[in-house]
């Protein structure tokens, strides 16, 4: 079993920055994929950014590519968002997700936090 923790969310203006960031229990953090998705209001949650076990590969959404960047701290059992140059289109709940395998897809994933809501203004 593991948990997952997301914080770091708040209001901020568009063009600027935030950091999310998912605390996991367990001793067992780094033997997973770890990713993040997103849901606005009215839409379907979609994948944002994963990073492989050992935080070598990353992988982005075309919307976010350049402007996001993912990582993660096995000693600390953490992985992070940092979000920048952030639009309104981005606002949404932030979901950290845990999965065994490295599919991309909500339906690949075996573990979720609550989110996280962050909101830009124009």
């Amino acid at each position: 079993q593991v948990q997952l923790v997301e914080s770091g969310g708040g209001l901020v203006q568009a063009g600027g920055s935030l950091r999310l960031s998912c605390a996991a229990s367990g001793r067992t953090f780094s033997s997973y994929v770890m990713n993040w998705f997103r849901q606005a209001p009215g839409k379907e949650r979609e994948f944002v950014a994963a990073i492989s076990r050992g935080g070598i590969s990353t992988y982005y959404a075309d919307s976010v590519r350049g402007r996001f960047t993912i990582s993660r701290d096995n000693a600390k059992n953490t992985v992070y968002l940092q979000m920048d140059k952030l639009k309104p289109d981005d606002t949404a709940d932030y979901y950290c997700a845990a999965a065994r395998l490295g599919q991309r897809t909500k339906d690949g994933m075996d573990y979720w936090g609550k989110g996280t809501l962050v909101t830009v203004s124009s």
